[in-house]
């Protein structure tokens, strides 16, 4: 059994997604601080062919909060906003009509705070490009784990969920060690994304956006190809 555990992030970039694919589990940690200026709540599209940032505004966001006690700071009319400039951004896309059907009703709900919106818009992805995975979120069905150092958290829901192999994200090579894995009987990898190009309307090719240019430009079958496209160190 192959464990990932995140952060929830709003839209995220691929290399979220080919971690979740390589995972049998994947846990959202939303009960861990909220990063200043981090991904949680924004990330990149392409807008007339420059990389530019979008935003879910916050309320009173800090680092000394949890990312489910972050409120969103949305009134209708700026989700109203956020949806007009995708669909202006991407109206010519190939995809546009497939992936602005899903973006559309998450932009839509009521929510309590970032990570519910966060793990919404990783669901909705995930299910249109017919991934398998199980989720789960540690803030309900690991809260009895709080109180635990940040390497212990993470065995523990490991080993509440069987696990044989843990994938984290290459970015935590440097926060966690194999051996305290494997004196759990868990082997630790962590996973590198290999550059990913596609055809972006006519333009030089702008790398590294939110999954969501990605689903614009490729169809379901073309970006199942590309969650391949890693290695495990």
């Amino acid at each position: 059994m192959k464990t990932a555990i995140m952060q929830p992030y709003f839209l995220p970039y691929i290399g979220y997604f080919q971690l979740l694919n390589a995972v049998d589990r994947f846990v959202f940690y939303d009960d861990v601080n909220y990063i200043n200026r981090g991904w949680v709540n924004r990330n990149r599209m392409l807008i007339n062919s420059i990389a530019k940032h979008f935003t879910i505004p916050l309320l009173k966001a800090s680092q000394n909060k949890l990312i489910n006690e972050v409120e969103i700071g949305f009134q209708s009319k700026e989700y109203l906003k956020l949806q007009k400039t995708i669909e202006i951004a991407y109206k010519k896309a190939p995809y546009f009509d497939q992936v602005i059907k899903i973006v559309k009703p998450v932009l839509n709900k009521d929510y309590n705070n970032i990570a519910e919106i966060a793990i919404e818009s990783v669901k909705v992805c995930a299910s249109y490009l017919g991934l398998k995975t199980e989720f789960y979120v540690s803030s309900s069905d690991f809260s009895n784990s709080n109180d635990l150092n940040r390497t212990e958290r993470i065995l523990y829901i490991c080993k509440q969920l069987n696990t044989k192999t843990y994938i984290n994200a290459i970015g935590g090579i440097e926060l966690y060690k194999k051996e305290d894995f494997k004196q759990q009987d868990i082997e630790l990898k962590f996973i590198k994304t290999l550059p990913i190009k596609y055809k972006q309307f006519n333009n030089e090719f702008v790398p590294w956006l939110s999954i969501l240019d990605v689903l614009m430009f490729n169809s379901a079958e073309e970006v199942n190809e590309m969650l391949d496209e890693y290695e495990l160190i």
